[in-house]
């Protein structure tokens, strides 16, 4: 039987490099044909190294000489801003795990392919939300998503019909800063933000982990995977992060997707949908497992997610100035120029001037993006100060 071939773009992030573990735990069953990295010449190359690719590709030109150093004899070495899409059209299926809104041109060129796309790129979704609707419709397309919520979602719906849901409901672990006073939040750290309870993520997701924005923006994702509807998604906080999400159907009758923290386990049914992995990554100890806590999440505190439930009804480019604003003033936080409060400040302050346009194609998306930068660096400046 022929490998299923796969091309990990992101590869040396965190998404990337656990996708590695799942192709080496099943080695008769993928294949690894195409590498891919913004920046990370040494790494990429050691990976290159090891999985002997047909390809790989740098998003940082000026790296390229040294890459192509490192890399064994017969690998083609591509760079460039276009050189992430181009391999995303190399494999039956493309791990997009590029973060933030970079994400995009992958995501389209894999869909326009009629490849099967493992998303855990969720902004170019929510971001690029109506064309990459239109890309979806291409013969072979499709999206599975790795996010563990919408992963959760897509195994449960395999229980039921889109026509049969009564609500999403998505869980949220709560972050580092759970039970916090505002008081208490006003000093914390970025150290604080990325020291999540139950995940190991990059700096950016672990910091929207921390804002509750992750959980808004995965509101806005779902509406755009699964066409529910926003005000039949709902949010709840569970702080054991056990129970990935649930659907409630229109009889009464709930179900859920429960597993150990392990984006090895999303990762691995994306790769092998629509079969399952033979690797039990997420596999409970039931004998352990004492109780599951649900409660609403406080939207005085964690406000990103109402502005989300507000760009996703707005709908047009508000999503893409959402995402692109949050990603400004995470990217201040991080760099220690604004204070964590802050980050929703700023983004309310871009939304309150957005101008209602809806995009046609990639470069109005990208325009949007551009113009939401630019005044969510004003905003951060003005908080900042």
């Amino acid at each position: 039987m022929s490998r299923t071939t796969i091309a990990l773009v992101g590869s040396t992030g965190s998404i990337g490099t656990q996708a590695i573990e799942v192709v080496d735990a099943e080695p008769d069953r993928y294949e690894v044909v195409a590498l891919g990295a913004a920046r990370s010449v040494e790494a990429l190359a050691e990976q290159a190294r090891r999985l002997r690719p047909r390809c790989v590709a740098i998003a940082d030109e000026s790296l390229v000489s040294d890459l192509r150093a490192r890399v064994p004899a017969g690998v083609d070495v591509t760079a460039g801003a276009g050189a992430l899409a181009a391999i995303a059209t190399e494999a039956d299926v493309v791990v997009n795990g590029v973060v933030g809104f970079a994400g995009l041109p992958v995501t389209l060129a894999a869909l326009r392919a009629g490849r099967r796309l493992a998303l855990a790129n969720k902004e170019s979704l929510i971001a690029g939300g109506p064309v990459v609707q239109r890309a979806r419709a291409t013969p072979g397309a499709e999206i599975i998503p790795v996010d563990s919520e919408h992963c959760a979602v897509h195994q449960c719906l395999r229980a039921g019909s889109v026509a049969e849901v009564r609500k999403i409901v998505l869980t949220a672990s709560g972050g580092p800063f759970r039970g916090r006073t505002r008081a208490e939040l006003a000093s914390v750290s970025v150290e604080d933000a990325l020291a999540h309870p139950t995940w190991s993520m990059g700096p950016k997701i672990s910091v929207d982990s921390s804002t509750l924005m992750n959980k808004g923006l995965e509101v806005i994702e779902a509406n755009e995977l699964f066409g529910v509807g926003l005000d039949r998604v709902e949010v709840v906080v569970h702080p054991q992060s056990v129970v990935h999400s649930m659907v409630e159907f229109t009889d009464g009758a709930t179900v859920a997707q429960l597993s150990r923290p392990d984006m090895r386990l999303c990762i691995g049914y994306a790769l092998a949908y629509p079969d399952r992995s033979r690797v039990a990554f997420g596999a409970l100890d039931w004998g352990s497992l004492r109780r599951l806590d649900f409660e609403p999440p406080d939207l005085d505190l964690f406000p990103c997610i109402r502005l989300a439930y507000e760009a996703g009804r707005t709908g047009g480019t508000a999503p893409a100035w959402l995402n692109a604003a949050n990603e400004v003033a995470v990217a201040a936080f991080l760099d220690r120029e604004l204070p964590w409060l802050a980050i929703p400040a700023v983004i309310e302050d871009v939304l309150a001037g957005h101008d209602g346009a809806m995009p046609e194609t990639v470069d109005d998306v990208v325009g949007a993006d551009e113009e939401a930068r630019r005044r969510a660096r004003t905003a951060v400046l003005r908080r900042a100060a």
